[in-house]
């Protein structure tokens, strides 16, 4: 009996929940594989080439950490995003228009550079990193900067179910830039909240599904964009009235709908850390499945920190895809952040970047290379680098405003998130700010330099 295209083939999981913080300490300082497999669930063949046990304690101890704080986590968001609201003059009503998330505080810039019209390289790279970066905000909020300050046509925002979750956790929303010269529709996937403790799950989960045809691929991520409970992505589901539909389902349908409306659109997908993650995801279904239209008028993906999300036959799978129906990925990654060089990609986890990388250095100077250096980020060598490049960070955030003009001036949090970063050098890289200012201070040039393949 042959498999299903879509169809979930192998598995590796890990089952953080059923095990104790003193069971998975265990896991150090034994070799035994039945202790490895109280903590993991997949098929027999797949026992032999389980990774090593430091990757899986990590994993465990940070999943189970997050399962514990998860709902005081998601309090004390609450209580400090109200509260800041209210100390900059905002409404703290979490709907209102001028509510905005501990993303949105930290960078509050909505206004596109108008010096960047359609036609310009850059142009597609700074609409979809502002649509990400506005992604993290309320319904509300999302529709008056759309509407009011880039004069687009709003065409909704949408929370999406997760069939594993059992829950609405996925979002992402849709806006339509058209003019007489053109009309792109944008789907634009929101990322990992600072207090969301159910995304960060699915960031530090190493659980992995194989899909025939596909090849493996993070489950988390897999999961939020709209994999099925025990099924894997087949091409049609049967909608449970229940709760709201998953994020590619409901997303096709409505891609479909607005292109049939006018020959001329286009759509392009983007999004920040986990949103980017499902942004490049979305089309390896959508070819998995064999759609045509969407694929044909397919204007590009834009990803901006994103983490990795497949392995090396997944890789080859994309590649030849993105060839195939050419279509235009840009994975742009700002100095030492840290979310792109995860998970890891070495000899023990299967976890591979494709396609060229825009890598931007603290200048915003960018370069279109293989991998972004330092793959990994856990270097010795680089850790003098990594914490000098930190410091002139901090420096930066303190004369960009006049160098730059005030656009580019940066919050007193965002500083803040600076001096974090002096801790943990790479953290506060993952932030909006910088990618924002990369893709309106970089050259126009990289946009024009399109490859598919990191070795052209």
């Amino acid at each position: 009996m042959g498999w299903e295209k879509g169809a979930i083939r192998s598995y590796m999981l890990l089952k953080s929940k059923e095990a104790s913080f003193s069971d998975v300490v265990r896991i150090l300082f034994s070799n035994d594989i039945k202790i490895r497999k109280n903590f993991v669930d997949c098929p027999k063949d797949t026992r032999e080439n389980f990774p090593p046990r430091w990757p899986i304690f990590v994993s465990l101890v940070a999943q189970k950490s997050l399962q514990i704080v998860s709902k005081p986590m998601a309090k004390v968001g609450t209580a400090i995003e109200r509260r800041l609201n209210l100390l900059s003059g905002r409404d703290p009503d979490r709907t209102s228009p001028t509510f905005v998330s501990m993303v949105g505080l930290m960078d509050d810039r909505v206004e596109l550079d108008s010096s960047i019209k359609y036609g310009d390289p850059r142009y597609n790279s700074v609409l979809s990193m502002m649509a990400a970066k506005i992604s993290y905000e309320n319904e509300n909020y999302i529709k008056s900067t759309v509407e009011d300050h880039w004069k687009m046509e709003f065409l909704g925002s949408y929370n999406f179910w997760n069939d594993y979750q059992e829950k609405s956790s996925t979002q992402a929303f849709m806006l339509r830039d058209k003019a007489t010269d053109h009309n792109i529709i944008v789907v634009a996937f929101k990322g990992t909240e600072p207090f969301d403790a159910d995304s960060w799950l699915s960031d530090v989960d190493l659980s992995w599904y194989e899909l025939y045809g596909v090849g493996r691929t993070h489950r988390g991520f897999m999961k939020a964009l709209g994999l099925q409970k025990n099924v894997g992505f087949p091409k049609e589901i049967d909608q449970d009235d229940n709760h709201p539909p998953s994020a590619y389902y409901a997303i096709r349908e409505m891609l479909k709908q607005l292109l049939a409306k006018d020959d001329r659109a286009r759509y392009i997908l983007t999004g920040h850390s986990l949103g980017g993650a499902l942004a490049i995801l979305f089309p390896a279904i959508l070819a998995l499945h064999g759609e045509k239209l969407l694929l044909e008028r397919f204007e590009g993906v834009y990803t901006f920190g994103q983490p990795r999300v497949g392995d090396k036959e997944f890789a080859e799978y994309m590649e030849q895809n993105l060839i195939d129906y050419n279509i235009r990925y840009f994975r742009l990654v700002y100095s030492n952040d840290i979310v792109p060089r995860l998970p890891y990609d070495d000899k023990t986890l299967m976890f591979k970047h494709f396609g060229p990388c825009v890598f931007y250095n603290s200048f915003y100077e960018g370069e279109i290379v293989s991998e972004e250096p330092n793959r990994n980020y856990f270097s010795l060598q680089e850790a003098i680098p990594m914490w000098t490049n930190a410091v002139w960070e901090l420096i930066r955030s303190f004369v960009i405003g006049k160098i730059e003009g005030p656009f580019y001036k940066e919050s007193t949090l965002q500083k803040g998130f600076r001096v974090f970063g002096l801790v943990v050098p790479g953290i506060s890289a993952h932030s909006t700010q910088d990618y924002v200012n990369a893709t309106r201070l970089g050259s126009p040039d990289l946009f024009s330099q399109h490859r598919i393949r990191s070795d052209e």
